[in-house]
């Protein structure tokens, strides 16, 4: 008898997993007693009901009541979650009326615990004592049926299986669904962008407000930063922000790449927008002839019929262990991609700071401009104090080619706010490196995801650490950032998908970004209105 009841308590062990409808603890209580108490089931009432006044407090707190040892209406969420464990067991076993008459306790259950949650008010001794009563008879019924413990254990083991791979594609494909929302034009930038190219291609406006031929686009007594974008609200809070909160903002140099769909919708937003005297340079990806094929591997792989494949075919027809965002076409983006190339972008300039369009600038940014980078290339923030941004989380250290030239513990780092000496840069021919990783990883086998991973092979033992408060991290995923943090941040990021001009930003940090929205832009109040 003592096995058999340990053979139970491993099946119902398993049931468990399955259901998983209320506490571990709760569960285990209830089966103790349920095993040690072999007395008239309407017993179990009569000895709470010795130790449970039938007082109704003025205000009920139903999940305190579920919890409470004390409370009937924890015994019945207790004794329906065994009934449901046997009603699996009797319909597997072909025991249908069983599994009927337990389903309909279960169910006299459920519409007991609902009424008492919406009257405010504990379930009394008169109300629960025939439902439980009943559900106690059926469950030692169900358990003198003798089922074959060995195969019922089984037939669990394949229908948790089955569950689990379920909850595989359906996570998989919740995170496609959030990968589409976070990869999709919002209507209302769409809008903008149509309303900024008509208005350009109706009425060209003049060029002499980009200063796009002034001296000051190739002066190195100037601050220079860079953003690569096809997002006009996204770039337009960059460059407000920054000189928002420069102490020279005349001093402040934007050079802005974008492609030939935004080209003219850039152009026509930040020639009717003032940026207190900087100056700002707007060109398009497509005017870099040297930018082809047969010299960069990423326009190689773009027109590769495989890659192409991969990152833009049908997502639902790969297979289930290729994470969604992996087969990310953004990753094959040029303007993602143009990074690597800002010393052959700039020929003339010496040092520039790299900002990606989903950051906001909180501090003057120009101090980072004389900051000693002891010959190194990248100046960046680490982001190694959690264990997962280490270089053996984004490289494949099972290929000999990674695991004999790179230190599986080294330290990552984050691109979206980087100061970059370019004589450094040419000098250690850092672009070349690039070159070389990407080919070796035409299969994909080096590493899967984004810029990161390249740009950590390419600029590894050539990268600077900066102090953490220049680049705070995680606002487009974290939902646990430490104010502190984003106070005394010179630049917070919003990397994740929760970017701040999409509804499914995460609230408590999109006030930051929407302070430096020019909300007043006619345009903008149209297609938000529309």
């Amino acid at each position: 008898m003592r096995r058999r009841r340990v053979v139970r308590r491993r099946l119902l062990s398993w049931i468990w997993l399955l259901l998983a409808s209320f506490s571990l603890a709760g569960l285990v209580l209830f089966m103790v007693q349920h095993h040690h108490q072999q007395q008239d089931p309407s017993q179990l009432i009569l000895e709470r009901d010795t130790r449970t006044e039938n007082v109704s407090p003025p205000h009920l707190n139903f999940t305190e009541e579920v919890t409470s040892a004390s409370s009937f209406a924890r015994q019945l969420g207790e004794q329906m979650t065994l009934a449901k464990a046997y009603v699996f067991i009797a319909k597997e076993h072909n025991n249908l009326h069983l599994a009927w008459e337990l389903t309909s306790k279960i169910r006299s259950c459920q519409l007991l615990l609902s009424k008492a949650a919406m009257r405010g008010q504990p379930i009394s001794l008169d109300e629960a004592k025939p439902i439980v009563t009943g559900l106690s008879t059926l469950i030692y019924k169900a358990q003198d049926a003798h089922y074959d413990i060995a195969t019922t254990m089984m037939t669990m083991k394949s229908h948790i299986q089955s569950l689990e791979e379920r909850a595989s594609a359906a996570t998989v494909q919740t995170t496609l669904f959030a990968q589409s929302l976070a990869e999709a034009l919002p209507k209302s930038l769409h809008c903008l962008i149509v309303k900024l190219t008509s208005d350009w291609l109706t009425e060209p406006p003049s060029r002499r407000g980009l200063a796009e031929d002034s001296p000051r686009l190739v002066d190195n007594n100037l601050s220079h930063f860079c953003i690569f974008t096809d997002n006009v609200i996204a770039a337009s809070v960059v460059v407000n922000s920054t000189v928002s909160n420069a102490d020279h903002p005349k001093q402040l140099v934007f050079h802005i790449v974008t492609n030939r769909v935004s080209y003219k919708a850039m152009q026509a937003w930040f020639l009717s927008t003032d940026f207190k005297g900087s100056a700002i340079e707007i060109r398009s990806v497509e005017e870099f002839s040297w930018l082809n094929a047969s010299y960069s591997p990423v326009v190689n792989q773009l027109l590769d019929t495989d890659s192409r494949a991969y990152y833009f075919g049908d997502q639902t027809s790969q297979e289930t262990n290729s994470e969604p965002k992996v087969r990310n076409p953004k990753y094959l983006s040029l303007l993602n991609h143009l990074r690597f190339y800002i010393p052959e972008v700039y020929p003339q300039l010496e040092k520039i700071v790299f900002l990606d369009d989903d950051v906001v600038v909180q501090k003057d940014l120009t101090p980072l401009f004389s900051l000693d980078l002891h010959g190194n290339v990248n100046g960046a923030v680490e982001t190694c104090l959690e264990a997962f941004h280490r270089y053996y989380k984004y490289l494949n250290f099972s290929n000999p080619l990674i695991s004999s030239k790179f230190d599986p513990q080294a330290c990552g780092w984050a691109f979206g706010m980087n100061v970059f000496d370019l004589i450094a840069w040419r000098k250690a021919n850092v672009t070349a490196r690039y070159h070389y990783w990407q080919e070796q990883n035409r299969e994909r086998t080096l590493w899967k995801l984004g810029t990161l991973p390249p740009g950590l092979l390419a600029f590894y033992g050539l990268t600077e650490p900066l102090d953490r408060r220049w680049h705070v991290l995680g606002l487009g995923y974290d939902v646990n950032i430490d104010n502190r943090l984003i106070e005394t941040a010179a630049v917070i990021h919003y990397n994740g998908n929760m970017k701040p001009w999409l509804k499914l930003a995460i609230g408590r940090y999109k006030p930051f970004w929407l302070r430096f929205l020019n909300s007043s832009h006619p345009y903008l109040q149209d297609c938000v209105t529309a």
